[in-house]
């Protein structure tokens, strides 16, 4: 598998490009600079085949219509952010509130396995940070794209609308049984691996 991640916006939330072959990409959390990332997808010679959000704050989905305006492809969201995502209240600038895209797909559920274009990752619902955040596991590829669940040190914050450190908490003890060679790509920063963020992230369990 190959992955690149890109910063996007004023946040530098981490977007993500995932292919096994050219043609059957993944664009998880389009962010912002939505003319970056179609350049970048461009340059490689990808072509989208779905859009994944790992949750709806408006740094990791605001780039998303420019995604699929120009790549009609399946947009999959947990159906507990939806209302979230696409409120007018969901936008500051220069982020604009984020229109609903009309392939937007809000059927998966925790434990349910995403397979397009040779990828195949478990969806690990991974509430406090929002109420419908998830995380996408790629075990045969040993990597975790996380979004603003962990970061390397730290995690997303719980005090936010939807947020709840107590299922913060237990989002983060179900990571824990992921194995330590695990590689993390965080929401914002650098990547890690589970087996630092167990040893010592201070709000792991």
């Amino acid at each position: 598998m190959h992955i690149e991640v890109i910063p996007v916006g004023p946040y530098a939330a981490n977007s993500v490009l995932l292919w096994q072959v050219p043609d059957q990409a993944w664009v998880v959390d389009p962010g912002a600079d939505g003319g970056k990332l179609l350049e970048t997808l461009r340059r490689k010679g990808l072509t989208p085949a779905a859009v994944v959000l790992t949750h709806a704050h408006f740094d990791h989905i605001s780039a998303v219509n420019d995604v699929v305006a120009a790549y009609p492809v399946p947009v999959y969201l947990h159906e507990a952010d939806a209302a979230m995502a696409f409120s007018p209240l969901n936008a500051m600038p220069p982020y604009p509130a984020t229109r609903r895209p009309a392939t937007l797909d809000t059927g998966k559920r925790d434990g349910d396995v995403l397979s397009i274009g040779g990828l195949s990752a478990r969806l690990i619902h991974s509430p406090g940070h929002t109420p419908g955040g998830w995380c996408l596991y790629f075990e045969d590829d040993g990597l975790l794209i996380a979004g603003d669940t962990v970061f390397a040190g730290s995690i997303g914050r719980t005090d936010f609308p939807g947020g709840s450190p107590d299922e913060m908490e237990a989002s983060l003890r179900r990571l824990t049984a992921l194995p330590d060679e695990t590689r993390v790509v965080c929401g914002h920063g650098p990547m890690t691996t589970m087996g630092t963020e167990k040893r010592s992230n201070p709000y792991f369990p």
